[in-house]
């Protein structure tokens, strides 16, 4: 039995009639650039999202880099301030905040969540912090609770990376700040980002992402930056860039809006049933939250001892027809592109004040070594579920 990690046709093969047609209708409307599906959608997801904007932009960079910048140019982040985020995100986290003017302060994740630790976000401070970028990492959702409370005695914006977490809900029991709003991804923050890349929970054909927020003014700086500084044609406010929500993909998202909560579920299905079934030492797995509506499984991701272990086992599953991903194999201050010295790709010293001398995040490091994830897809069949558990309960090393 050959199971691969992730199957782009056979997710998208039940939708396939509502997908040309949505390609069908955009075509001979004749608009394809922030029409009525762009509209649509940015207002469909908002709603269910528990947010009363949306924008659309081109990909979840630039919805990160974006909402950032549009807090700079409202002068509620100053250029070269400081934000805090996990040392074991993906990049493109990294990436935005400098692409903003702003430098990123890495902080070691909770072995725990995978997910930035709230314990930590004191001692990474210094009088140049303004705010906190938190990640939902695989799916699972950061403490929003803590990081809100520490934000508020430090005075300190919160933002949100949500590209793997479409869908997941906070407990609505716990207490939330003053005018927060939302139920999902993002209650909290000032802005989320999401990114809509065709592997996403909920993906679209191409690249595309959003911003919600609860901010008019927010949203209406993030929609003029994303369309070249402007939101009259030919005059330009701000300095800005080609960043928009492509008419096909907004109207390929609509039609799969519908079916994102079935599909979440279908991964916590899947989740639950390895974390009770597998039962081998040298596989350690993850933790299903007291609320299962706080993850939505993105990545199943587990653990190994070391990474020889890691590396045997990824082997073995690809013996079994098993496909697996490491996310992520070198961790961002590791990477060429933050190396110091003149190999190194740091622009401007940002990483003299990113980073010391000789930077060291052993358990981001530690993470990069030891962590593979197996296949969580929803098109997965209890079959293929059986398949996997089985390799992983007779995997020696």
């Amino acid at each position: 039995m050959k199971i691969p990690f992730l199957d782009l046709k056979q997710v998208n093969a039940p939708y396939m009639d509502a997908l040309k047609d949505a390609a069908s209708a955009v075509v001979e409307s004749g608009w394809y650039i922030r029409g009525s599906y762009c509209e649509r959608f940015e207002k469909e997801f908002a709603a269910y999202s528990g947010f009363a904007h949306g924008v659309g932009v081109g990909n979840g960079l630039d919805a990160l880099t974006l909402m950032l910048r549009a807090s700079i140019e409202l002068g509620r982040l100053a250029p070269g301030s400081e934000i805090l985020v996990p040392a074991n995100t993906y990049i493109a986290t990294v990436l935005a905040v400098n692409a903003a003017g702003l430098v990123p302060v890495l902080v070691e994740p909770d072995e725990r969540t995978f997910n930035i630790d709230p314990q930590r976000l004191a001692d990474a401070c210094t009088e140049k912090t303004r705010g906190i970028l938190a990640v939902h990492l695989y799916g699972r959702l950061a403490d929003m609770k803590a990081i809100g409370e520490f934000a508020k005695t430090r005075d300190l914006l919160v933002f949100e990376d949500a590209a793997q977490s479409h869908g997941a809900r906070f407990n609505a029991c716990v207490e939330m700040p003053a005018g927060s709003k939302s139920a999902e991804a993002g209650m909290k923050s000032a802005a989320v980002a999401y990114s809509f890349y065709p592997t996403k929970n909920l993906g679209a054909l191409g690249d595309a992402g959003m911003v919600l927020t609860d901010d008019a003014e927010l949203a209406r700086v993030v929609r003029m930056l994303g369309n070249y500084g402007s939101e009259q044609k030919y005059v330009n406010r701000y300095r800005g860039v080609n960043s928009r929500l492509d008419e096909i993909q907004a109207a390929f998202l609509l039609a799969k809006l519908p079916h994102l909560d079935a599909w979440n579920e279908r991964r916590r299905a899947i989740a639950a049933r390895y974390v009770r079934e597998v039962h081998n030492p040298l596989v350690r797995l993850p933790e299903i939250p007291a609320d299962p509506r706080e993850h939505v499984w993105h990545v199943f991701t587990v653990r190994t001892p070391d990474r020889r272990v890691r590396d045997a086992l990824q082997k073995y599953l690809e013996a079994r027809g098993i496909g697996t991903l490491i996310f992520y194999p070198i961790p961002p201050h590791l990477q060429q592109a933050y190396a110091a010295g003149p190999e190194g790709g740091a622009i401007n010293g940002a990483m003299d004040v990113l980073l010391p001398a000789n930077p060291k995040f052993p358990i981001a490091e530690a993470m990069a070594e030891t962590v593979l994830s197996i296949p969580v897809s929803q098109v997965l069949t209890d079959e293929e579920v059986t398949e996997i558990i089985g390799a992983l309960n007779e995997f020696v090393c």
